[in-house]
């Protein structure tokens, strides 16, 4: 009795499977019957809803590796930025240093005893230590002797009328400045010469 119970359920289930066969092939008849229905001077496209959203697609893709390029070129940009003036407010404050230093020297070379002419010889071998440590992370001192007074790197704190010299020459250096990979980290402190009237 079960196995006259599955044959009637195989049966079922073949005829449905032949039935559905069958109405496919007569929805595919009918579509070619259509085709065949156009003039013979027509031509069957293909979809053309497919043709517009491949193109989209591409687009959208090509969009994107773009912007990723741009922002990998912008990501290296800033990080050689960083690189390069990302210790530049610790170098300003050590500049401070440096000019102590060079005070220290000055005073200690006007002094006629030995045992301070020493001291000075230590600390000026400190402050060339010290400059050479900053040295290597980009700073260099902003060149102002025999030089003409340009605005981008010097900063004029006087005028004086010199013989000799001609207007916007560099005739003392008042403070050094320096320059931290290219970029003015601070501005010399110069007195320009002026022609005698």
């Amino acid at each position: 009795m079960v196995d006259m119970m599955s044959q009637t359920d195989d049966k079922k289930v073949e005829d449905e499977t032949t039935s559905s066969e069958q109405e496919v092939q007569a929805e595919s008849a009918e579509e070619v019957n259509e085709e065949s229905e156009l003039p013979d001077n027509v031509e069957v496209l293909p979809s053309e809803k497919e043709e517009p959203a491949e193109e989209d697609f591409k687009a959208k893709y090509f969009y994107l590796a773009a912007e990723m390029e741009n922002m990998r070129k912008r990501f290296e940009r800033e990080k050689t930025n960083w690189i390069k003036y990302g210790n530049e407010k610790i170098l300003s404050s050590l500049l401070d240093v440096v000019d102590n230093l060079e005070r220290t020297i000055e005073a200690a070379a006007k002094e006629e005893n030995e045992v301070v002419q020493n001291i000075a010889k230590g600390v000026e071998m400190v402050r060339e230590q010290f400059v050479g440590v900053l040295k290597k992370s980009g700073l260099e001192a902003v060149e102002t002797e025999g030089q003409e007074f340009d605005p981008n790197f010097h900063e004029a704190m006087a005028q004086q009328e010199v013989e000799g010299k001609k207007e916007g020459d560099i005739i003392m250096e008042y403070q050094k400045g320096y320059v931290l990979n290219g970029r003015l980290l601070r501005p010399a402190k110069v007195i320009v010469a002026k022609e005698k009237k």
